[in-house]
């Protein structure tokens, strides 16, 4: 009798899984079923015109290896021009009030010390020059 008495009173330790099976196996079903039917939506993006003004060619700025500065205006021709410090801030402002979103690429050799291209880049940034980025060549494999 105490056998029969402890059989009942014990905890079960099992938990019975197969109707969770079975809910999710018909789950699996219908979405299968139903998947093939639904139309997938069609975004309908804005649309934009063509921008009025052509986008202006940038100007590239050249820091050669003895730190001296020449101009290339690409909308001109590919001729560049040595320029001292203050010929180019006074240029790359007059090029700005004419278009206000002038781009200005800075081209270094590549021997030149990083500090010269920072004071290139902060002598711009001081005179509000707005597009101010750097020019690099593509690696070749």
């Amino acid at each position: 009798m105490r056998s029969n008495r402890r059989s009942r009173n014990r905890l079960m330790n099992e938990i019975n899984v197969v109707p969770y099976i079975d809910v999710m196996l018909v789950l699996l079903v219908i979405f299968m079923v139903t998947a093939p039917m639904m139309n997938p939506g069609q975004v309908d993006l804005p649309q934009v015109g063509k921008s009025s003004l052509p986008a202006t060619a940038p100007l590239e700025v050249i820091i050669k290896k003895d730190t001296t500065l020449a101009l290339r205006d690409h909308a001109k021709g590919s001729e560049e021009s040595a320029v001292s410090r203050s010929e180019l801030v006074a240029l790359l402002k007059t090029k700005q009030n004419e278009h206000e979103d002038q781009a200005v690429v800075i081209s270094a050799d590549k021997n030149v010390r990083y500090e010269e291209v920072i004071n290139v880049m902060d002598m711009l940034q001081q005179q509000h020059i707005k597009k101010v980025g750097l020019l690099t060549k593509i690696k070749a494999e």
